[in-house]
């Protein structure tokens, strides 16, 4: 065993799976409760939106189908759960409550998908898997917040549910570096491919042309 992290895991844990060829686009839970300053889950993470946000804008424009998620509760979190009951910052996402809508600058499209979910994945409990599966998606790439709750989870159930997964870094955020490393550290050990901007937006420009030069003239 060695004391070095990175290379203690590459012995064991140094596949990388690569992207599939009709991927999809989620933007996990990118709510206002995050960018508010007078907000309990205020976490700072501007970054990630304004990223997440061209990515968005490059997988419209290579034809990629771009699904937002977003998180709501009926008055008294009764459909949240026991996932309500512990986590108290959730009553920030009760319907009709400004923190529960999507942040500044994030307008669902006619022609996307948005998932209302009660719980941490994208997957539990929604349409999502068979959605994308009936479209003939092989690939989730995922983006959102937070990195340590509900893109990992939604990373774990994607690769669960039989998809290429993968994490843009640079478009998930958490309120602390710690729990946002240490997670991308470990889903892309195990579950996914984490990945920066610039190398999935050179995918999306491929998948772009690709379709581009396979269109009837």
């Amino acid at each position: 065993m060695t004391d070095d992290l990175a290379e203690n895991y590459k012995r064991a844990y140094s596949n990388r799976v690569g992207f599939g060829r009709n991927p999809a686009l989620v933007l996990v839970d990118f709510a206002h409760a995050y960018f508010d300053p007078d907000c309990d889950l205020y976490a700072g993470v501007d970054d990630a939106l304004a990223s997440a946000l061209r990515i968005r804008a490059a997988a419209r424009e290579a034809g990629v189908p771009v699904v937002l998620t977003e998180v709501t509760y009926q008055e008294g979190g009764l459909n949240g759960g026991r996932f309500f009951e512990k986590a108290k910052p959730l009553a920030n996402f009760v319907r009709g409550r400004k923190t529960a809508e999507f942040a500044a600058g994030l307008v669902p499209e006619p022609d996307e998908i948005v998932v209302s979910k009660q719980y941490p994945s994208a997957f539990f409990g929604t349409s999502l898997a068979s959605t994308l599966t009936a479209a003939g998606v092989d690939n989730v790439i995922l983006t959102g917040l937070t990195t340590s709750g509900c893109v990992r989870a939604s990373c774990v159930d994607a690769m669960s549910h039989g998809f290429i997964t993968t994490v843009v870094a640079d478009a998930c955020g958490d309120r602390h570096p710690a729990p946002h490393e240490a997670n991308l550290f470990d889903m892309n050990a195990k579950y996914a491919d984490v990945v920066s901007e610039a190398e999935i937006l050179a995918f999306i420009a491929e998948i772009g042309a690709t379709r581009t030069a396979g269109a009837p003239a």
